[in-house]
C-alpha cells in the first residue's frame, strides 16, 4: 500500500523502479489470458458506480466537469480501450511471418512482439483519468510493469488514481507515484524502458531529452494549434455548433480542440452571428450558469488565458463574443476573436482555454500559407462540400491526423493510429498502434535447409560468385 503515497523519496523511488525491473522479464513471459485478467481488474472497476460517482466528484472539485462529460471523455475512452484490447490481443501477440527474397532460400521470416521492459506513464490534468489509464491497458496488454505519474494539477483525481491501482494490483507490476515537476524529475533520471508522455511541446522537450540519456525509447502525446478551415462551400451553421462543442468540451481544455478558425471571407460575418446562436442553444444565455461548462484548471492557466487575451485585444484584436471573466471561479466567458494580426501572442501559442480566433482568407493558397507559418498540428479539421479544395488542403499540408466536416472524433476510433508529427508528438496510439508502441518488433530469422545457404557470399570470392550475386540481385 505504500507506493501511493505521495511524493515519495528519490530513493524510495529507485527503490520502486527495482522492484519492477526485476519483476519485468517475468511480467513479460505471461500469456494473453493472463495480461487480459489484469485488465479485467480495470474493467470491474470502471463499471462499479460508486467507483464512478467517485470520480466524477474528483474531477468536479478538480475543475468542475460535468458528469457526462466524466463518462463521455474518461470512463467511455478508457472502456473503448478494453473492449479493443480485449477482442485483439490474442491476435496483436501472435508471430507475424514475412516475406524473403530468393537469396534468403530455405529461410523463414517473422516478426516477434515482445514487452519492452519496466514503462513510465506521465499522464496530464486535462483529462486525467482517460489520458493516464488508457496508456496504462496498452502497456499491460504488452507485458510491461508500469510505473504511472499522474498530474499533480488535478490531486482529487489524482488520488483517486492511486488509490484505484494500489488496490488492483502489486507495486513491483503497476504503481502510482504522486507528485510535482520534481517528482517527474526524479523518474525521468532512471534509464526506464520505455516512456509515455502526454502533454506540452515544452515538456516533451524536456522528457526526449531526459529519455536520451539512456536511449529509452518515447511516446509523446503533445498539441499544438489544430486548425479549422471553412471553405465559401461550408455549410456555416452546421459547422457553427459543432465549433462551439468541440472547443467548449473540457472548456477547450483539449489537445485536439480547435485552435483557430479559417474562415472564407464571405462566410465570416455570417459564421459570428451562427457561433452567437449555437452558443446560446448548447449553454444557455450566460454560459456562466451552465452545469455543463467546466473551469480552467488553475490559477496559473486562467492568468496565462488573461494575458493571452489581453495581449490581443492591446494589439487590434476585437472581441465579437464573450470576454467577460470571473477569476475567483476561473471562469472565461466563451470567447470569439477578430482582427487578429501576427504580432499577437495568441496567434503563436496554443490556446487550451475557451477563447476561439477566427481570420478570415480570400483563397485557400492564402489559407494555406497561414497554416504552414505554424508547426505541424496534432489535428486539422476541413470543413467543405468541394472535394477540389478538400483534396487541396489534405496533399499540402501535414498534420497528426484530420477530419473533415466532423470535430473531435480522430481519438474515437481504436483502428487508427492517434499522435502528431514533429511538434505536435512522436509515436502513435490506440489499438494495435499503442500495443506496439509498448512493444518492441523483434525481427527473426530461423535457416531450414541444412546446405550451403548465403556460402555464396563468403571468401574466398570469384567471377562466378560475382555472377551468381547480380543474378540473385535482378531477382529480388
Amino acid at each position: 500500500m505504500t507506493t501511493t503515497t505521495p511524493y515519495l523519496t528519490e530513493t524510495a523511488i529507485c527503490a520502486l523502479f527495482e522492484q519492477q525491473l526485476a519483476k519485468a522479464p517475468r511480467v513479460a513471459l505471461t500469456t494473453a489470458r493472463q495480461r487480459l485478467e489484469k485488465i479485467k481488474k480495470i474493467e470491474d472497476w470502471i463499471e462499479n458506480e460508486a467507483n464512478v460517482r467517485a470520480l466524477s466528484e474528483a474531477m468536479h472539485k478538480d475543475f468542475r466537469k460535468s458528469s457526462f462529460e466524466v463518462w463521455a471523455t474518461e470512463i467511455g475512452i478508457v472502456k473503448q480501450a478494453v473492449v479493443a484490447v480485449r477482442r485483439n490481443l490474442r491476435h496483436w501477440m501472435q508471430d507475424e511471418p514475412v516475406d524473403g527474397s530468393l537469396a534468403l532460400a530455405g529461410m523463414s521470416s517473422w516478426i516477434r512482439y515482445e514487452a519492452k521492459g519496466a514503462c513510465l506513464i506521465i499522464a496530464p490534468w486535462n483529462y486525467p483519468f482517460n489520458l493516464a489509464i488508457m496508456p496504462l491497458v496498452y502497456a499491460i496488454a504488452a507485458g510491461n510493469t508500469v510505473i504511472l505519474k499522474p498530474s499533480e494539477l488535478t490531486p482529487h483525481t489524482s488520488a483517486l488514481i492511486a488509490a484505484m491501482l494500489d488496490e488492483l494490483f502489486p507495486p513491483e507490476e503497476v504503481a502510482v507515484v504522486e507528485g510535482d515537476a520534481d517528482t517527474a524529475q526524479a523518474l525521468l533520471q532512471l534509464p526506464f524502458h520505455h516512456i509515455f508522455f502526454t502533454g506540452s511541446p515544452a515538456v516533451g522537450k524536456i522528457v526526449m531529452a531526459a529519455a536520451a540519456r539512456h536511449l529509452s525509447s518515447v511516446t509523446l502525446e503533445l498539441g499544438g494549434k489544430s486548425p479549422v478551415v471553412l471553405d465559401e462551400t461550408a455549410d456555416i451553421p452546421y459547422h457553427a455548433e459543432k465549433l462551439v462543442w468541440a472547443k467548449l468540451m473540457n472548456n477547450g481544455q483539449t489537445c485536439i480542440a480547435p485552435d483557430y478558425v479559417l474562415v472564407h471571407a464571405s462566410k465570416q460575418d455570417q459564421l459570428l452571428a451562427e457561433l452567437k446562436k449555437a452558443l446560446q442553444k448548447l449553454y444557455g444565455a450566460d454560459p456562466r450558469q451552465s452545469p455543463d461548462l467546466a473551469r480552467v484548471v488553475n490559477d496559473r492557466n486562467f492568468q496565462r488565458l488573461r494575458r493571452l487575451l489581453d495581449d490581443a485585444v492591446s494589439k487590434g484584436a476585437r472581441v465579437a463574443i464573450g470576454g467577460n471573466m470571473v477569476e475567483a471561479e476561473r471562469y472565461i466567458a466563451p470567447t470569439v476573436l477578430t482582427g487578429l494580426n501576427d504580432e499577437m501572442d495568441i496567434q503563436h501559442e496554443e490556446i487550451f482555454g475557451p477563447i476561439l480566433p477566427v481570420i478570415p482568407f480570400q483563397n485557400r493558397e492564402e489559407a494555406l500559407a497561414f497554416i504552414r507559418r505554424r508547426p505541424k498540428p496534432l489535428d486539422m479539421y476541413i470543413g467543405s462540400r468541394s472535394q477540389v479544395n478538400i483534396r487541396y488542403f489534405l496533399e499540402n499540408t501535414s498534420a497528426g491526423s484530420t477530419v473533415i466536416n466532423e470535430y473531435m472524433t480522430s481519438f474515437s476510433n481504436t483502428n487508427l493510429p492517434f499522435g502528431g508529427v514533429n511538434n505536435s508528438g512522436l509515436g502513435k496510439s490506440l489499438g494495435v498502434h499503442s500495443f506496439r508502441e509498448f512493444s518492441n518488433a523483434r525481427g527473426l530469422m530461423r535457416r531450414h535447409w541444412l546446405f550451403a545457404g548465403l556460402s555464396m557470399i563468403q571468401p574466398p570470392f570469384s567471377d562466378v560468385k560475382m555472377k551468381l550475386l547480380k543474378f540473385f540481385y535482378k531477382l529480388v
